[in-house]
């Protein structure tokens, strides 16, 4: 018995003339085992804190976001005259020449319950190490956003990456 049976066959060539293949795009998805391991990290942070409080903890991170997404190959077609050979026509015309990896842009910004920061950007080719982060992106670029929303009394809360520990 092979995979395709009568009845599939006629249901492919019967659809309607409207409907078109559609290719999926990827995403991440998150398991069982990654939203409960999330939902104890905020079970386990909400101890930590008076419910008063909670409203005025700033959560603080980074991003790294492609920004030339890598295109198919596939898609790149080059048209000729019937009869013509591709030795026959200009090399540069044949060839589709890309970078070997994708732009990509860092962005920081500071989250809470009541507000959010503005949203910083990385200089491009910055080496980001504890100093750079300490000094550039959280003294000079997220705190003065953060004192002007809450000037008394906030929380900063950070994940576990080695840059955010001084």
């Amino acid at each position: 018995m092979s995979i395709w049976d009568f009845g599939s066959i006629c249901q492919c060539s019967h659809q309607k003339e409207t409907e078109a293949a559609v290719p999926k795009e990827t995403s991440h998805e998150l398991t069982a085992a990654n939203k409960q391991a999330r939902l104890e990290c905020c079970r386990h942070l909400l101890k930590r804190y008076p419910s008063s409080t909670v409203n005025f903890i700033w959560f603080m991170d980074e991003k790294i976001f492609t920004v030339t997404a890598p295109s198919s190959m596939q898609n790149d077609r080059v048209y000729m005259v019937t009869g013509v050979h591709t030795k026959d026509v200009v090399p540069e015309r044949l060839l589709c020449t890309r970078p070997t990896f994708s732009h990509s842009v860092m962005a920081s910004v500071g989250v809470l319950a009541l507000g959010h920061t503005n949203l910083h950007f990385v200089d491009p080719g910055v080496k980001i190490n504890k100093r750079y982060y300490r000094d550039t992106l959280l003294i000079r670029d997220l705190l003065p956003g953060i004192k002007q929303s809450l000037p008394d009394y906030f929380t900063l809360q950070q994940d576990g990456t080695p840059l955010h520990r001084f």
